[in-house]
């Protein structure tokens, strides 16, 4: 029974990078068949520059999973940790971000070559994430602005009234 927590994650991580590397598959293939194939008469030099830049894109993040979602082994071959919880948010769901824009780019720019604007999302949230850090750490701004006294004496009467017990009246027969 020791490590079972550990197996059930390192099997949740492998069907859970299996699935990610079909998605990726499935997505180069449709755009492949389609836009390439298809579509080869309105296919120009900036198309194959674009798979092979989606291609990159896919590849740079699903590594990147795949060691966070490789177990980890004693000497003596005993599983010790199952890898990173691939649910968890944080770097690893930024990274799964990344994958599902490029996967929507990707397929999106069959119909329209204007759905590459669509990868200007990815450098604007980090630009969005990291204002937030600088202005943390910029002297004088504090996260919390001192509040007047009507505020004060508001938020606390709602904070009494909502811990007072609140009685349900039933019927009376």
């Amino acid at each position: 029974m020791a490590n079972q927590g550990a197996k059930k994650r390192r099997e949740e991580n492998k069907k859970h990078m299996s699935k990610l590397l079909r998605f990726i598959v499935a997505s180069n293939v449709i755009h492949v068949l389609v836009r390439m194939l298809i579509f080869h008469s309105s296919t120009s030099w900036k198309h194959w520059i674009g798979l092979f830049v989606t291609s990159a894109a896919y590849l740079l993040p699903y590594q990147q999973l795949a060691k966070m979602a490789k177990p980890a082994y004693s000497d003596d071959g005993e599983l010790l940790d199952g890898g990173f919880d691939m649910k968890s948010d944080g770097i690893c769901g930024y990274l799964h971000d990344v994958i599902y824009i490029t996967i929507f780019v990707q397929l999106a720019s069959i119909i329209s070559d204007k759905f590459w604007y669509t990868y200007l999302v990815i450098p604007a949230f980090g630009a969005y994430k990291f204002s937030g850090l600088l202005k943390g750490l910029l002297p004088g701004s504090q996260g919390e602005e001192e509040e007047d006294e009507k505020t004060r004496k508001k938020r606390e009467k709602m904070e009494r009234k909502a811990s007072r017990t609140k009685f349900i009246r039933g019927r009376n027969r």
